[in-house]
């Protein structure tokens, strides 16, 4: 289901304004076609965008890092639970229940570690706040996954 560019527009400037308040993130950044919410704690670059594609709302984990990226694979490797699968989880903390669509990793022409997904239609929920929700959803997901949630350091 794609929506037109303006309504994206709404729902990112409310999304933007939504999660601000609540402290999950180090600084977000309001983009042309995006809002970008830097990890918080994190050792390494990292942020979560959800951005305006022709094909829908997209929500992501980005980092220029290849070693982050690799932590990450690994616990998910080493724990044997798909990435969708934990960000249910964190949805079904949020109050949203259904299936996540299948998230994409890949490194992109700007080198960027990218794991992504489309956000399903809302069906009944505001698309703003079932952005939301995904946007807070991938934020806990990752931030509990290899070096994204920093920790102590011996």
């Amino acid at each position: 289901m794609t929506t037109s560019t303006a309504q994206h527009q709404e729902v990112l400037s409310a999304v933007a304004g939504s999660v601000g308040p609540r402290g999950a993130f180090a600084r977000i950044e309001s983009l042309a076609d995006r809002i970008r919410c830097h990890a918080k704690d994190c050792p390494e670059p990292a942020w979560y965008e959800l951005a305006s594609t022709p094909a829908g709302l997209m929500v992501r984990f980005a980092t220029p890092d290849r070693w982050l990226s690799e932590s990450i694979e690994s616990d998910l490797m080493h724990f044997g639970d798909p990435i969708e699968e934990l960000v249910e989880e964190e949805l079904a903390e949020l109050g949203w229940r259904g299936k996540v669509p299948t998230v994409k990793h890949f490194r992109d022409d700007a080198k960027l570690y990218t794991f992504e997904n489309l956000l399903p239609g809302a069906e009944g929920l505001p698309m703003a706040e079932l952005a939301e929700k995904f946007l807070l959803a991938y934020e806990a997901a990752f931030r509990s996954l290899g070096d994204v949630g920093g920790g102590d350091e011996e």
